[in-house]
């Protein structure tokens, strides 16, 4: 089918082959191409999820510690005592 859009070459290696046949069984009757692109599709879902949860995870550790460190009056000319002008 002409598209404008790049197209991509795929070797079918062992792994490629076994997630394929773990697609058929998800999606019969599509072609290996079709297979390709959903796998890739669903992959990116996965990526997504994974990366929205981390992100979730990382903003829980900041807020849990938010506010947890408590500074006396005229810490930082204390600090800055420390270092040469």
């Amino acid at each position: 089918m002409p598209t404008s859009r790049p197209r991509h070459q795929v070797t079918e290696t062992d792994e490629l082959a076994a997630a394929l046949e773990a697609a058929e069984r998800r999606w019969p009757g599509k072609s290996r191409s079709a297979l390709i692109a959903a796998l890739a599709e669903e992959g990116a879902k996965v990526l997504e999820r994974e990366e929205a949860d981390q992100l979730a995870a990382r903003r829980r550790v900041v807020e849990a510690n938010a506010g947890g460190f408590e500074f006396g009056e005229g810490y930082l000319d204390e600090l800055r005592g420390d270092w040469p002008a």
